[in-house]
């Protein structure tokens, strides 16, 4: 017979935790809200101007490096493929790729396999001749 235990030990679980509720006095006192105006100083235009301008700077650079990058790998990775329309979607982006890395990946598999083949071919034409086969 197992052994009682008093009280919950059992794994993942515990006691509920007693706390007595320790309620402050009185409420501390809001701070009445300055008014904070509608339109900004000059200073703080130019500095949003500023700010937005360099960000806008920073996504074109960044678009025209994606640009240049994704060019650049489809010139190398599908020569073979005539370009064709161009088109707005990511996605059709992405699948041009992935069709050029499926393509990439058949003819590393059809060559491997076809070695693998061959040599085991060559391997039981060398046993047979030599008369080493085990049959």
């Amino acid at each position: 017979m197992a052994k009682r235990a008093r009280g919950s030990n059992r794994p993942g679980q515990r006691r509920p935790i007693q706390r007595t509720a320790a309620r402050p006095a009185a409420p501390a006192p809001i701070a009445p809200a300055t008014p904070r105006s509608s339109s900004l100083t000059p200073e703080e235009e130019a500095r949003a101007a500023e700010l937005e301008a360099k960000i806008v700077a920073d996504e074109r650079a960044a678009e025209d490096a994606r640009k240049r990058t994704t060019d650049r790998r489809r010139s190398s990775a599908a020569p073979d493929l005539a370009p064709g329309p161009r088109t707005a979607s990511s996605l059709a982006v992405r699948a041009a790729e992935d069709y050029a890395y499926v393509g990439r990946d058949v003819r590393r598999i059809t060559l491997i396999g076809g070695s693998l083949i061959i040599l085991l071919l060559v391997l039981w034409a060398l046993t047979h001749l030599t008369g080493n086969a085990a049959i």
